[in-house]
């Protein structure tokens, strides 16, 4: 299949999906039953899960390892959302911390064109993954922050880029500082694809990424090979323990061996 995107190669694109697989790391690392019970499971929880939801325990370990996996997959899809304007044209990703602290800055020459018509040459970005992961605390401190890039540089604008925001939108964003409500028209509250669209000049630059995202994701995946694929003990391990319980049955053995692993010093668990 011939190559789609005009803003990113397909060199590029395949090399960042790689780079940001590589980036579960550890992650991708199977589980044991001391890796599954590192801090230490609800065994209650777990069992009113398998009877409400109506599933089998291989499917409730499951899910809960998927739990585990997935707290920290955050930090990744963002450094596959943040590097990726690496590759665009005009955009720069600073290093961790430096330039600012800022995620991506889009510099351009001939001008952007913000939706007042009015003109910069630089946009600051701070990136986040959703709308609401910001507490009133976080966003005002991001908010002055960007308001002290506009008193040193009048040729630029600051944006909040979402990537999972409420809507489509490029609005000057409010918040609340000291207990004030404030904003600027040089300060936008902005989601992916009009980011996309402003860096690209093309409206659905975004939507052209996602279509072929799943297929090279696939790819990589593939070619990977069973690396990639964890090979989990968790439930091997707790029917073993089941086994060497004298209970009236199966079910009720593997709850013992769910229990034990938040119970282990109880009282009556101890027997």
């Amino acid at each position: 299949m011939s190559w789609t995107l005009s803003f990113i190669s397909e060199d590029d694109f395949t090399n960042h999906v790689r780079a940001t697989i590589q980036k579960y790391g550890d992650k991708l690392k199977s589980f044991d039953l001391k890796r599954f019970n590192k801090n230490i499971v609800d065994p209650v929880k777990l069992i009113f899960d398998k009877s409400v939801y109506r599933a089998s325990w291989d499917e409730i370990i499951s899910n809960e390892i998927f739990r585990q996996r997935d707290k920290s997959n955050n930090n990744d899809i963002g450094y596959f959302h943040q590097r990726i304007f690496q590759y665009m044209p005009f955009c720069h990703v600073p290093p961790n911390g430096e330039e600012g602290g800022w995620d991506v800055i889009y510099k351009n020459l001939n001008g952007i064109v913000l939706p007042d018509n009015s003109i910069v040459h630089t946009v600051y970005v701070e990136m986040k993954n959703k709308h609401n992961t910001m507490n009133s605390a976080s966003a005002g401190k991001t908010f002055i922050k960007m308001q002290n890039q506009l008193l040193k540089d009048d040729d630029c604008a600051c944006f909040l880029v979402e990537a999972i925001a409420k809507q489509s939108q490029n609005i000057k964003w409010e918040t609340t500082v000291d207990g004030q409500r404030v904003g600027h028209r040089l300060i936008r509250r902005v989601s992916m694809d009009q980011f996309y669209a402003l860096v690209t000049g093309q409206n659905d630059a975004f939507y052209q990424m996602c279509m072929v995202l799943p297929q090279k994701i696939q790819e990589v995946v593939d070619a990977a090979g069973s690396t990639l694929i964890p090979e989990d003990s968790v439930m091997r391990e707790l029917r073993a323990i089941a086994a060497k319980n004298s209970l009236a049955n199966e079910d009720l053995s593997i709850a013992m061996a769910i229990y034990m692993l938040g119970f282990p010093s109880y009282n009556g668990f101890t027997r």
